[in-house]
């Protein structure tokens, strides 16, 4: 019996966009006996969009959490097993800011082979439409909760891409966005400058690059919306 196979599978940024995933995802799709999931409720709504055909009930589901041992070993399991499993993250490409990058650790180790598929990824999206240094970038994920900790960090980020010419790019939590961006705006100085990229993919998707000066002029309210913050400073 030969081995299956990992696909790791895009989905939306959100759930008005299902153009943004290419045609060719559903074959992979179709070829999977499994699914290793974020969330299922949300995987199972976004492939019934994807393939309207499809009975949810015919596939194994599994819940990544946190890929916890217990959750490696069955995905181990049913690759050796010969299964073809997919991986879909909550929103996005899996494995990118996403607990699948986990599991697909623990597939490259036993030497199993990983299929990559094309789909949108809001941390590239922001970068390509922010007019910032995509020759050299980082990505943080989210940065401290604590105040202090978080300010602290913003200045070490700004003093970084001074140095290395390089764009920072960072999430947060959607009820925590105008604390972050008060932060912002508070410890970086003036010419830096700042895009903050909302809903990206939807039809109320805006991507705004400018100066922390520019910014304080024209403040926002992205209150409970999904963002993406980079910063650049010259």
């Amino acid at each position: 019996m030969s081995a299956g196979s990992v696909f790791l599978i895009p989905t939306v940024l959100h759930e008005e966009a299902i153009e943004t995933i290419p045609a060719y995802v559903l074959d992979a799709v179709k070829s999977c006996q499994v699914f290793f999931v974020e969330n299922e409720k949300t995987a199972r709504r976004f492939l019934k969009k994807l393939w309207r055909e499809m009975v949810i009930d015919d596939y194994q589901w599994v819940a990544i959490h946190k890929a916890e041992e217990n959750v490696r070993r069955e995905f181990i399991r049913l690759l050796a097993a010969g299964k073809n499993i997919g991986i879909i993250s909550e929103a996005g490409c899996p494995g990118i800011a996403d607990p699948g990058q986990l599991l697909t650790e623990a597939a490259q180790e036993k030497g199993f082979t990983i299929k990559p598929l094309v789909g949108p990824s809001s941390i590239l999206l922001a970068l390509m439409a922010s007019g910032m240094n995509g020759q050299g970038f980082q990505f943080h994920g989210y940065l401290p909760i604590d105040s202090a900790e978080r300010k602290k960090k913003i200045k070490e980020l700004e003093a970084d891409s001074r140095k290395r010419n390089c764009t920072q790019i960072f999430i947060e939590t959607p009820y925590r966005n105008n604390a972050l961006t008060g932060d912002l705006l508070q410890c970086c100085q003036e010419q830096t400058r700042i895009c903050i990229a909302v809903d990206i993919t939807a039809s109320t998707e805006n991507i705004r690059t400018r100066t922390v000066k520019q910014w304080k002029q024209q403040p926002t309210d992205i209150h409970k919306r999904l963002a993406i913050f980079l910063i650049h400073a010259s």
